[in-house]
């Protein structure tokens, strides 16, 4: 899925590297573009980041230090040339070594197509950096490192619900009321440590047996509840919390916890939680209470 070479082309002046990313276009954009996430998975192996700046807009300036794992500081210094959101991202790297890097965020489906170009001054200074910095290298250790981040990031989906905290509260906590827009549970209580199961699956031949257990009970606050499947591996974690907004409320639900399930199945890869909880969040939900 991923392949990284020097293109004649530019007379052996570039890196390429390409890798299909299972994550959104929009995740992934915000991964490469929030200093809050790219500190997190910037760089080879082993590297940690403290970020100065980073101004995400063309003519801005992104200064880094990256801190090799020998405790050798590496100062980088970049302007933004061209930002084109959610698609493509250039900035030019002003100190040593100088390149320029095109970063392609092309949409397939619900994953993401990352095409990484950098474009070097000449193909003696790529030869150079290659040698000195295993350049190559770093570039695949840092496409790993981002698949990896964007796979642990949890699954967020807002809505604005045209209903007040107290009743949207009801509609998440009440058995009665859960089965118009969730699912049918035989028994649920919102209490820590109650246990419920149901069973589903977007293909009716292959049902999960989803056993849940209360963590986190705030009322008409926050409802926090585990979630795993019978006989595979993997917990993970649904959070609906509740911000009144007048006579509205905002409701956010944030899933965590989903690349600890098997990868190997693809009904538990993560855009087809993003769009269960897309279709409940803001369908099925607001149909029921609006």
């Amino acid at each position: 899925m991923e392949n990284v070479k020097n293109s004649p082309d530019n007379s052996n002046r570039e890196l390429r590297i390409s890798r299909l990313l299972r994550a959104p276009r929009e995740l992934v954009w915000q991964v490469f573009t929030q200093p809050e996430h790219i500190v997190n998975w910037w760089g080879p192996n082993g590297f940690t980041n403290t970020i100065q700046t980073m101004q995400v807009r063309p003519g801005g300036v992104w200064d880094l230090t990256m801190h090799g794992p020998d405790g050798t500081d590496y100062k980088n210094k970049s302007v933004y040339r061209e930002i084109v959101q959610p698609e493509r991202i250039v900035y030019e790297h002003i100190s040593g070594p100088k390149f320029i890097a095109t970063i392609e965020l092309l949409a397939e489906g619900e994953n993401t197509r990352l095409n990484w170009h950098m474009l070097f001054e000449s193909a003696e200074e790529l030869e150079q950096v290659i040698k000195v910095f295993k350049a190559d290298e770093g570039l695949k250790q840092n496409a790993e490192k981002l698949a990896d981040y964007v796979n642990r990031q949890p699954v967020i989906v807002e809505r604005l619900l045209n209903a007040p905290a107290a009743r949207v509260w009801l509609a998440i906590t009440q058995k009665s009321e859960m089965k118009n827009w969730y699912f049918d549970l035989a028994e649920f209580r919102a209490e820590p440590g109650f246990v419920f199961e149901f069973t589903g699956g977007a293909d009716p031949g292959i049902q999960y047996v989803h056993i849940c257990e209360i963590t986190e009970v705030i009322a008409e606050k926050k409802l926090t509840y585990s979630w795993r499947y019978k006989g595979y591996a993997g917990i993970s974690y649904v959070s609906f919390e509740l911000f009144p907004q007048g006579g509205k409320t905002l409701l956010r639900l944030t899933h965590t916890g989903i690349d600890s399930f098997p990868a190997d199945n693809g009904d538990f890869a993560k855009h087809n939680f993003i769009m269960g909880w897309n279709q409940i969040i803001n369908t099925s939900l607001p149909g029921y209470l609006e």
